[in-house]
């Protein structure tokens, strides 16, 4: 392997981790109201929704009454808490990274779309970037200097359920 190769491994590596975080952030701020995205003391565990408010009020556009029904529903929470949870264990850590990929970039075409069509830029907006990040790692090989992935393809867990290989 030239030098060149391994300095993008590490590279694209280190973009895989700092994704990773940025999920799990994510996740840690909606759980327990850091008073960052989420206002102080606002968190899930404090019993305060951490959909709902987003759904029934800054969504816009074509899908809006689609995302208005979904706005304090139990199954959306938990499906999206858990989706960022997963997203950012599994960047961090390189293991799993096809699956988290498929739910991090259907999590940004919905993110997407709900706030369709974008007030920046009317075609993109960075749920778009982070959409074609998942794909490429959920498609490539990346990222294995720092990884699990070889550890994790091992498993009896992924050799029962290859999916999450």
């Amino acid at each position: 392997m030239t030098r060149e190769r391994r300095l993008v491994d590490h590279y694209v590596a280190i973009i895989r981790i700092v994704l990773g975080f940025i999920f799990l952030w994510a996740f840690a701020d909606k759980l327990f109201g850091f008073g960052f995205a989420t206002p102080l003391g606002q968190g899930w565990l404090a019993g305060v929704s951490p959909t709902a408010g987003y759904l029934a009020k800054a969504t816009s556009g074509p899908f809006v009454s689609w995302f208005h029904a979904m706005a304090g529903s139990g199954i959306i929470e938990w499906l999206f808490m858990l989706g960022l949870l997963f997203i950012g264990v599994a960047f961090i850590t390189g293991a799993a990274l096809r699956p988290a990929s498929i739910f991090g970039a259907l999590m940004m075409a919905l993110i997407f779309l709900s706030a369709f069509p974008p007030k920046v830029n009317p075609f993109l907006d960075d749920h778009v970037v982070y959409f074609f990040l998942f794909l490429a790692y959920g498609t490539g090989e990346f990222g294995h200097p720092t990884s699990f992935d070889l550890w994790w393809k091992k498993t009896a867990f992924v050799k029962a359920i290859p999916f999450f290989g």
